[in-house]
C-alpha cells in the first residue's frame, strides 16, 4: 500500500520530524489575548476560503525540496520534488491519483517492484479508503489551519512590508530525543481577511519557507484517463 509522506510534517533534510506544521490551533487561555484573537480570526478566515496556492521550499546544504500545491474544498493537487525524486498527487471527490518517477514512488512507500509496475501510469486510490482519507486531509484548504500555532508560547507583533500591514507570530517547537529545536515566524494579513502570508521555519543553519497566495481561488482537478491508471489494490 502506498504510504504518502506528510512533507508538511516531515522535513528529513533538516533533520526534524516536525518542521512546517506545528500543532493545530488549540484552546487559548481562559481570558482572550491579542494573540489568541488573531489565531481565532485566522482559523475562521481559512474556513471560509474556497482555495489557496501554497509553495513550500527548504534547503539544507546541498539538499533541497520544493512542493507546490493548489488546495480546494474537495479537490487538490500537489507536485513535489526532492533531489531526484518527483511525485504528483491529484485529489478528486471520487478518488486520488499518484504518479512520479521510480525514486519518487518508492519514497512514497511503494516497493521497487510496485513502482516498476506503475511505471508512467497513475496509481488510483478510491474514495472511502484509508489512503484516500489521508491524502484528502492534506490536500484540501482546511489543512492550512494546521500551520497555525497554539496561543500559549506564541508572541505577537505587527509590521509593514511593502505597504502591507501584517501580524507577526513567533514561536518555537522544543527539541526532543529525535528532533532539534525549531523556530517559526509566520506573517498574517492585518487588513481585510486574517489569512496567512508566509511561514519561515529554521533549525540550526537550515530553513524552510511556506508561502500562501491566491486565497479564494477555484480549484478544479480532473482525474487522469482511466486507461492510464492502475488500481491501488
Amino acid at each position: 500500500m502506498v504510504r504518502v509522506r506528510r512533507w508538511r510534517v516531515l522535513f528529513v533534510s533538516l533533520g526534524a520530524t516536525a518542521l512546517v506544521m506545528s500543532t493545530a490551533l488549540g484552546a487559548a487561555a481562559s481570558a482572550p489575548t491579542p494573540t489568541s484573537s488573531v489565531l481565532k480570526a485566522a482559523k475562521a478566515a481559512i474556513s471560509r476560503q474556497t482555495g489557496v496556492h501554497v509553495v513550500v521550499s527548504a534547503k539544507s546544504g546541498s539538499s533541497s525540496m520544493l512542493f507546490i500545491l493548489d488546495l480546494g474544498t474537495k479537490s487538490g493537487e500537489e507536485t513535489a520534488s526532492e533531489g531526484k525524486e518527483r511525485l504528483t498527487i491529484k485529489l478528486t471527490p471520487t478518488g486520488a491519483y499518484v504518479a512520479g518517477n521510480s525514486s519518487g514512488l518508492t519514497a512514497s512507500g511503494l516497493t521497487a517492484a510496485q513502482a516498476k509496475k506503475v511505471g508512467k501510469d497513475w496509481l488510483s486510490v478510491p474514495a472511502g479508503t484509508r489512503e484516500y482519507a489521508a491524502m484528502k486531509a492534506g490536500l484540501t484548504v482546511s489543512y492550512v489551519a494546521g500551520f497555525l500555532p497554539v496561543a500559549k508560547g506564541t508572541t505577537l507583533s505587527t509590521t509593514i512590508t511593502d505597504g502591507v500591514h501584517l501580524y507577526v507570530l513567533k514561536w518555537t517547537t522544543a527539541a526532543t530525543s529525535s528532533t532539534r529545536k525549531l523556530s517559526h515566524t509566520m506573517t498574517i494579513s492585518a487588513v481585510g481577511a486574517t489569512l496567512p502570508v508566509e511561514l519561515i521555519t529554521t533549525v540550526s543553519s537550515a530553513s524552510g519557507t511556506t508561502k500562501f497566495s491566491k486565497w479564494g481561488e477555484h480549484v478544479a482537478v480532473s482525474a487522469p484517463p482511466v486507461a492510464s491508471t492502475i488500481s491501488l489494490s
